[in-house]
């Protein structure tokens, strides 16, 4: 493991030369490691599922990011929270399954027992005087943008997150994500550093070779491209899609749809970034015939030629909207070279598996995605990790998103190292 000492981090973020990649410490050192987990997943808002998750009350979902452990539930009025899944006795883990349902909260060492709103409601054996409301769970903060969970584990979370929030919901409400079930998910441990895994999925550079499946629906020039290596026919083709991209963003607009660009990757405490592009072939889902999985499509509506609504956020997830299914994906760091990378599929929650959709159809294109994105993350990793590594520069058509990628996470240890 590649040693660094604290003192020396500011001097690797202050050297780092514009438009290159990181340097190396930035994905072996423990010490880096500890910090990310400390200021980029300790202080910012962490994206780690959907309020499908916990569909009813007393559904639970498990969700650990580095060492603290928090459990989102659904309490009896409906409304989903976050507490920290930690029993107020002698700190035993409270709830061990990923998901699960449960009438009451009850800790499997000494029986003490929470309700679905984290309050202690009974504890055996503690004697005359013991007051068992300063004892709930310790509340963590969360916060659902029309269903998708995100949750900050500071005590003072980074308040833009509202302003965020305001821009998306009209690009998301009309896909309706509060009414979806989740029809698939799929774990991978990515055999790489968190950072490697976040530049990749930042561009489409690797994808015409790498990625056969994503690219039937998607179109290349929608994540960049090298307008000055297009031969006539490339440029041609280039502009047929930018004359398409404005056709179907004003068409989409008029129908109600937001669609134009909006980013602020590297300019924001939250960064994010949006934008919907027209798809390929037939122009509906991401599927390999272009044409939707699942016949009930999401949020009432009754057009499936809606595009793929794209929203990225740092520092860890990324989401895909169109008119029948969605497939949102969180990273969480596990140790300086692995990563594990949680991907869901959702459909209308009325949707029924084998009339309405097929799983195979609905997931095939992201499985095999997936799969090669993780094995090019690591084929990074490993390379990174040679003496012979130093940082490359990227490319100013393809890989300027991974830029401000690199941009924002440095900035936000700047910050922390100049308190």
């Amino acid at each position: 493991m590649l040693q660094v000492p604290h003192s020396s981090i500011g001097a690797l973020v202050a050297r780092r030369r514009p438009g290159y990649g990181l340097e190396q410490p930035f994905f072996l050192s423990q010490e880096i490691f500890d910090l990310d987990m400390e200021v980029i997943f300790g202080r910012h808002w962490i994206f780690i599922g959907v309020e499908a998750d916990v569909p009813q009350p007393g559904d639970t979902m498990v969700v650990d990011v580095g060492r603290t452990t928090v459990l989102v539930l659904r309490d009896e009025a409906g409304t989903v929270r976050a507490v920290n899944n930690v029993c107020r006795h002698r700190g035993a883990r409270l709830v061990h399954d990923y998901k699960a349902s449960v009438g009451n909260l009850v800790c499997r060492y000494h029986q003490w027992t929470y309700g679905l709103d984290g309050a202690l409601q009974y504890a055996e054996h503690m004697g005359e005087g013991f007051d068992k409301s300063c004892l709930g769970l310790k509340p963590v903060h969360l916060k659902s943008l029309e269903g998708l969970l995100f949750v900050c584990l500071s005590e003072d979370p980074p308040a833009d997150f509202d302003t965020m929030a305001e821009a998306m919901r009209p690009y998301i409400a009309p896909h309706g994500v509060r009414d979806t079930k989740v029809a698939f998910e799929m774990d991978i441990i990515e055999p790489g550093n968190w950072k490697i895994t976040m530049e990749n999925n930042r561009e489409c550079y690797h994808c015409s070779v790498n990625h056969p499946e994503l690219t039937v629906p998607l179109f290349a020039y929608g994540f960049g491209f090298a307008p000055e290596q297009l031969d006539e026919t490339g440029k041609l083709q280039a502009d047929r899609y930018a004359c398409l991209l404005d056709a179907n963003h004003a068409d989409w607009e008029a129908k109600g749809f937001p669609s134009r660009t909006i980013e602020h990757l590297d300019d924001v405490v939250t960064g994010y970034r949006t934008q919907r592009l027209p798809l390929d072939g037939a122009g509906e889902s991401h599927t390999l015939s272009t044409e939707v999985a699942c016949r009930k499509l999401l949020g009432g509506q009754t057009e499936r030629k809606l595009g793929g609504l794209h929203f990225w956020t740092q520092p860890n997830s990324w989401h895909h909207f169109m008119s029948d299914h969605a497939v949102v994906f969180s990273v969480l760091p596990l140790d300086p070279e692995h990563s594990l990378l949680r991907t869901k599929w959702l459909v209308h929650k009325d949707a029924v598996e084998g009339v309405d959709y097929d799983i195979q159809k609905l997931t095939e294109v992201w499985v095999a995605t997936n799969a090669q994105d993780s094995e090019l993350v690591g084929y990074q990793h490993s390379g990174v990790s040679s003496p012979a590594y130093e940082p490359g520069p990227y490319s100013p058509y393809t890989e300027g998103l991974v830029d401000k990628f690199a941009n924002w996470y440095l900035g936000r240890i700047a910050e922390h190292l100049e308190r």
